[in-house]
């Protein structure tokens, strides 16, 4: 029985290097590659016969994080493992939060990956050995996980800044925000990028949140 499975990673040569490292395993069958969750939400939507999918993290349009956590609630029998070059606490944290089955390091061998995937299907939870001990740590002081952010005092948004993230809260499109603000949709895009950093978060919804529980909105 072939696992199903799909790669999302918007770099198109490290995605290739995760195909050829995949290659000589029979009991693996890569569908396809997308460059972005959104392109694979797509996907899903047409055909959801998929056994597992390699999930980069960071990526334009929809990032990893916020895809696993749709593909969790649409597609709960899609196992997901991050396959990330970014090994920071926050990243880990948010991606099992979002339901991610496993995280792995892109250094990772052909053949340890080939064993994770396997792993994963049969229900384990595959994981670099850098992560496991950071993810341990994780849930043995939580209260250590606030220190990964920064120093609350030291966020500050400007105007308008400000501005567009209520709109975002709002749920409005980029467009609609723009408009509404006079603005082009690129010069919001920046803005965006802008919180998305000063905030130290990856999504909109966790930017939405944090802003909330800090009073930035």
């Amino acid at each position: 029985m072939k696992i199903k499975t799909a790669i999302v990673d918007d770099n198109s040569f490290l995605a290739r290097v995760i195909n050829e490292k995949l290659s000589e395993y029979e009991d693996i069958d890569i569908k396809y590659t997308v460059y972005n969750g959104s392109e694979f939400l797509a996907k899903l939507e047409k055909n959801h016969n998929l056994d597992l999918v390699l999930m980069d993290i960071e990526m334009p349009v929809l990032d990893g994080i916020e895809t696993v956590t749709i593909i969790k609630q649409k597609y709960p029998h899609i196992k997901v493992i991050m396959l990330t070059v970014f090994d920071n606490d926050e990243n880990i944290f948010n991606s099992i939060r979002a339901g991610a089955d496993g995280y792995l390091l892109k250094e990772v061998s052909g053949e340890k990956l080939y064993r994770s995937i396997v792993e994963t299907m049969e229900g384990g939870a595959a994981m670099s050995p850098s992560i496991a001990v950071k993810t341990l740590k994780l849930l043995r002081f939580p209260e250590k996980r606030e220190l990964l952010t920064i120093d609350e005092d030291l966020i500050e948004l400007s105007t308008r800044e400000r501005e567009v993230l209520e709109q975002l809260a709002e749920g409005l499109s980029y467009t609609l925000i723009a408009n509404n603000l006079f603005l082009s949709p690129s010069t919001v895009r920046k803005h965006i990028e802008n919180i998305y950093k000063k905030l130290q978060v990856h999504n909109k919804l966790e930017a939405v949140q944090k802003a909330r529980r800090q009073s930035l909105i």
